[in-house]
């Protein structure tokens, strides 16, 4: 227990140093009441924003930029359950949270990570990508798969708002980057980290057997040598037996891999907390739904506010908080803070 406390308190001031390299910091503002709802129709002259307790003069935006969303997957077998759920959310993803004018891309990680789809503005390739998931190995490269989420984001226009999604457990077991260089990465600035997260003991028990026709691809259940009368996109009588589980639902494999990561470092909530975002549980498909969802409606209704920080001394971190002016009953979240490195 005193060795995570000590690892926190040494993690936790770096978990918001954000780089900054350009003079407007941009921050997404999220506003709600004690019960969670939210607060619309401020203004500038209502809300405030600190930079290292100084209060500046900022620039609300109401023409919201287009979003650059990069959906992060785990795709290993301590989260085959998930996957499946995952097969029907293309159309949430892109449709409802990346919305009009925004594009998605698809990352996957277990050992390393690979890009499914890079970004498009077309569901029906995010729901194939999704649809084309599968087990690949035991690994569980998570910061790998954040840094490679920041890579592509890199290479969008500025102006869009940038986001990642993260469907995963929230400790990383076998990255090549480490938590400082990813939290010291100059993309993370302006990125927000969005994290849906669930128990890998837990969540198999949701999911009904699956037969070797739900394994199969939509190419492979359009091959021509499938066609005969009647027998078109179903499923023939071989195709219909179930398939063996790689993994029996709550085996002591999941138990006892699940607790041995209890100790180490929270990567959800670090990454979501820490750029603004938040942290959704869910078990199943309809928990699923409702965080996506969830994490839609905060994103469209957020405040963006920027200001022109001060120059000062490269290498200083600041602080930002934000508030609403005569308002202390409400909840005001924004991201940490920025460096300044130039």
């Amino acid at each position: 227990m005193r060795t995570l406390a000590l690892l926190t308190l040494t993690l936790y001031p770096l978990c918001a140093q954000f780089k900054s390299t350009v003079p407007l910091v941009i921050a997404p503002t999220t506003v709600t009441d004690v019960k969670g709802r939210f607060i619309a129709g401020l203004t500038a002259s209502r809300l405030m924003l600190y930079d290292d307790n100084v209060p500046q003069t900022i620039q609300v935006d109401t023409v919201i930029d287009p979003i650059s969303l990069v959906v992060l997957v785990e795709a290993n077998s301590s989260s085959e359950a998930v996957i499946d759920k995952l097969r029907g959310s293309g159309i949430l993803f892109s449709d409802l949270l990346a919305a009009e004018a925004g594009e998605t891309a698809v990352v996957s990680f277990s050992y390393d990570a690979t890009v499914v789809q890079n970004f498009t503005a077309d569901s029906s390739r995010v729901s194939h990508a999704l649809k084309s998931l599968r087990v690949q190995g035991d690994s569980c490269a998570l910061l790998d798969g954040v840094m490679e989420a920041l890579r592509l984001l890199a290479t969008r226009d500025p102006a869009r708002r940038r986001i990642i999604l993260v469907i995963a457990e929230r400790r990383d077991r076998s990255s090549k980057v480490h938590l400082p260089t990813l939290l010291q990465d100059n993309q993370l600035q302006n990125t927000a980290i969005y994290w849906l997260t669930y128990s890998t003991f837990l969540t198999p028990f949701t999911s009904r057997p699956k037969k070797v026709w739900d394994r199969m691809t939509d190419e492979q259940k359009q091959d021509p040598d499938r066609r005969q009368p009647g027998r078109i996109k179903y499923p023939w009588p071989e195709e219909e037996e179930p398939l063996p589980p790689a993994m029996a639902p709550g085996s002591l494999f999941n138990v006892f891999t699940e607790l041995s990561h209890k100790a180490d470092v929270d990567a959800a909530n670090l990454l979501s907390r820490t750029t603004g975002g938040r942290t959704f549980s869910f078990l199943k498909q309809s928990g699923l739904e409702d965080a996506i969802h969830a994490v839609a409606d905060e994103v469209h209704r957020q405040y963006i506010l920027s200001f022109q920080p001060k120059l000062d001394t490269p290498g200083l971190f600041h602080t930002i908080r934000a508030e609403v002016r005569d308002r202390p009953e409400l909840q005001v979240r924004t991201r940490a803070g920025y460096w300044r490195i130039r």
